[in-house]
């Protein structure tokens, strides 16, 4: 899509929604830094919108200032499109639909709520207790942007979040069930600075389920938010009430999603208000440590390879070159699925009983804030690190395999 296309395309969602910010803008066309900086010098000098400092454009529908010819009519509710309707010209190229009214789809949504808001309310004048809620509020939303997850709605001392929309991707739940768990580690850190300030600790509960909505624009003219209708919404609040403080709680349709990627400890089936029939809930422990479908299905046992004796080959052959003094990098590329880590996989089973070494390293989208992620994630694993360990443990974990760490000299 060519930069006066895209350029179009903002023009005719700005004069339809009146305001639009930049973290919309980029999320919608999947922009980068210099290009939403282009677009938006563009904007501001042919259209006139008004810039709000570090925030998004609002259009003021000034017809003197506004682009020669009609606006675009977007009216999705008719049969007709946008290029039938006479006297009237589509911003949008033809291949590219109008923003719909609102969307069916499948959505994984997450209620994050405070735990004894009213109590704490008692215990903070209230602008303490507005800064105190802005952290959390924060401390949460960082979490929740690094893992690709949306917020709907700031409901007080509650959040609304959905993964899945605006872009969805194969593998939401397992975005939902991390953001939680990264929730859950970043307000431990939270709570750490307000025991020191104000002498208080905060406490969340976290419900997911996933299910079918239809999202859209919800209220008047004044103001609409983009919320999702259906049953799972609701479903997701009453699971964060079965919540303990500090724990996850998700559905069954959740972990059938998630099944493999992380521990879950079942509580059976819960009656929840509004259901006719009881629900199997589950509650997050931690990552199982698996980082593939591969790993997952592993577990269950997997079928035969076939046809690939002929790549199966050159990688064994390569390993013997190795094994002989003679250093080998082999690259392994293909479209996602093709079964890149499969056949890594097969080499790693005709090695089982060596004396073979494997490292493993894998990046994702979610960790790009830690430069060293893999590294640290493959020390810890060799280390034999769990979620339980103190420092001082960790130490002397690390102290005992001097092979694997290096320390430096006192």
């Amino acid at each position: 899509m060519d930069f006066y296309t895209v350029l179009d395309q903002v023009l005719a969602l700005l004069r339809q929604r009146g305001r639009v910010s930049y973290r919309a803008l980029k999320r919608q066309f999947q922009l980068d830094d210099e290009t939403l900086a282009d677009l938006t010098a563009e904007l501001l000098y042919a259209h006139h919108p008004v810039g709000e400092e570090g925030s998004g454009l609002v259009w003021l529908g000034d017809a003197s200032t506004a682009p020669a010819g009609p606006s675009p009519v977007l009216q999705p509710e008719t049969s007709r499109s946008v290029q039938d309707i006479p006297g009237t010209r589509s911003a949008f190229s033809p291949t590219t639909p109008p923003h719909p009214e609102a969307e069916r789809r499948q959505l994984t949504v997450l209620f994050c709520d405070l735990v004894d808001s009213t109590a704490l309310a008692g215990q903070l004048d209230p602008e303490d207790l507005r800064e105190v809620v802005r952290a959390y509020q924060a401390t949460c939303a960082e979490v929740i942007q690094r893992f690709e997850g949306y917020i709907a709605q700031y409901l007080g001392d509650g959040l609304l979040l959905y993964f899945g929309y605006p872009q969805a991707h194969e593998d939401d739940a397992q975005h939902a069930v991390r953001a939680s768990l990264g929730m859950l580690t970043a307000m431990q850190a939270l709570n750490v600075r307000l025991e020191q300030d104000k002498g208080i600790r905060l406490a969340i509960r976290l419900g997911i389920h996933t299910g079918l909505v239809v999202v859209g624009d919800i209220g008047g003219a004044g103001r609409q938010e983009q919320l999702a209708l259906g049953e799972t919404p609701n479903i997701a609040a009453r699971l964060q009430g079965l919540a303990t403080p500090d724990t996850v709680v998700i559905s069954e349709a959740t972990a059938q999603l998630v099944h493999g990627y992380f521990v879950c400890q079942a509580l059976g089936a819960q009656d929840l208000k509004g259901l006719a029939q009881p629900l199997m809930v589950y509650r997050v422990m931690h990552e199982s440590g698996a980082q593939t479908r591969l790993d997952v299905a592993a577990t269950r046992g997997l079928t035969r390879l076939v046809g690939r004796e002929q790549e199966v080959g050159l990688l064994a052959e390569r390993w013997e070159r190795a094994t002989e003094g003679m250093g080998q990098v082999v690259l392994l590329t293909g479209e996602a699925g093709i079964g890149k880590s499969r056949l890594v996989q097969v080499l790693w089973d005709q090695l089982v009983g060596t004396s073979a070494t494997r490292i493993e390293c894998r990046c994702s989208p979610q960790t790009q804030q830690s430069a060293l992620y893999p590294v640290i994630t493959h020390l810890e694993g060799a280390l034999a690190f769990t979620r339980t360990d103190t420092p001082n443990r960790q130490a002397a974990q690390a102290g005992g395999r001097p092979d694997l760490v290096h320390r430096p000299p006192r």
